[in-house]
């Protein structure tokens, strides 16, 4: 996930110092997350029936592919848009193949025991690869340039892949058996009534999918522009630090809670932190002092965490054991797909109102649906579903 993160830093700024398009940032965003909104759930499928260590291997050559892409075209100076949308839509489609069955890997190595600490661990453990990469991503830009910091970065994909090859999680571990073989968009529709009887998991995609809708991370690939508007010091450094303050609340969050056991999974505080979080991207999307942006943005990054590792955790531990995989890629399809919106509402509109005010719009938006949710659910009527509340 630090190669992941150091490939934003450096094909982002390269593509926006090249073209100068949010259109193309918003682009970015679209190519990142549709695969996920078309394909997640075959791919939960696929780690219900076939061996999840060598799913991940194929999400990880995919993107090594792509980072050796990049540097190619940046060395050779052959930089255009067609070649940049091409290798955005590789490596959305890489994460779609790698992240539900991660998920499923998480659940073999530790049981329903351990699951929500081990997914706020795992979560903890993204937020330092984002808050490491734009650090790491930023030194290479610097120190190295594009064309050389691009290709370091696909050797730092080297010791998971290596890992992975005899990790102890294979077909063998598990004693559930395994499903039919995927029979399509009915397998899709039969996970979707599944996740729709369940209060919870119903709750947590919902939660997931209206967050990623909205704004996903769309604000992330337009940061080179709010790193400009900000006008202080060098924007490149600016920009680096920006993406490092988001990173480094979830980072926090992870430590702070898992280490005092705080905010164990429940519906309703995964909602509340939700609406935390759309209250700090506002805040940021309007600020116009640099020291208040990062203060936002680490607060988000914070509540996020809480929340994101939340909706996974509760996901997990309710969703059926014989298609789990499915489960979480019904979910991921929701979490992350319908982030592919986002780059319209905050990357496209950003380039019609200005992205400040898109994002303080969509994060308007959100929180006024969370508002409407909450108050039905939780004040309006008692609760009458079984699961954590």
């Amino acid at each position: 996930m630090m190669a992941d993160n150091v490939e934003h830093v450096i094909s982002y700024w390269v593509v926006f110092q090249k073209f100068h398009s949010p259109s193309l940032l918003a682009f970015a965003v679209v190519s990142h997350w549709a695969p996920y909104l078309a394909f997640a759930a075959y791919t939960g499928g696929l780690a219900d029936r076939f061996d999840v260590r060598r799913l991940i291997q194929i999400g990880m050559m995919m993107f090594m592919g792509v980072s050796i892409g990049w540097g190619v075209m940046f060395l050779t100076d052959s930089t255009a848009q067609w070649k940049a949308m091409v290798l955005l839509l590789t490596h959305g489609l890489a994460g779609v193949i790698w992240i539900p069955a991660s998920q499923v890997l998480i659940h073999k190595i530790v049981g329903a025991e351990l699951l929500p600490s081990a997914v706020r661990l795992n979560a903890t453990g993204r937020y330092l690869a984002f808050l490491v990469g734009p650090a790491v991503g930023g030194a290479l830009l610097l120190l190295l340039g594009p064309v050389r910091g691009i290709f370091v970065n696909a050797l730092i994909y080297a010791p998971m892949f290596l890992w992975l090859i005899k990790a102890p999680y294979g077909p063998g571990s598990s004693t559930v058996p395994r499903p039919p073989g995927i029979r399509g968009f009915a397998d899709i529709w039969q996970t979707m009534r599944v996740v729709k009887q369940s209060p919870v998991l119903l709750s947590m995609t919902v939660l997931v999918g209206a967050s990623a809708f909205f704004i996903g991370n769309a604000y992330q690939a337009q940061m080179p522009g709010f790193a400009f508007d900000l006008g202080l010091g060098r924007p490149d450094y600016n920009y680096s630090v920006l993406l490092a303050a988001d990173a480094a609340g979830g980072l926090a969050a992870g430590l702070i809670l898992e280490s005092r056991g705080l905010l164990p999974p429940r519906v309703r505080t995964a909602y509340v932190l939700a609406m935390i979080w759309c209250c700090a991207l506002a805040g940021f999307a309007r600020s116009h002092s640099y020291a208040l942006a990062i203060t936002l943005l680490f607060i988000a990054g914070f509540v996020e965490l809480g929340f994101n590792s939340m909706a996974q955790s509760l996901v997990q531990l309710n969703a059926p054991a014989e298609i789990r995989g499915r489960v979480i890629g019904v979910f991921a399809m929701s979490a992350n797909g319908m982030r592919t919106f986002s780059g319209l509402s905050v990357g496209l509109l950003g380039a019609s109102i200005g992205i400040h005010n898109s994002l303080s719009y969509s994060a308007a938006a959100l929180f006024s649906l969370y508002i409407a949710i909450f108050v039905t659910r939780h004040v309006s009527r008692p609760r009458r579903s079984v699961g954590p509340p």
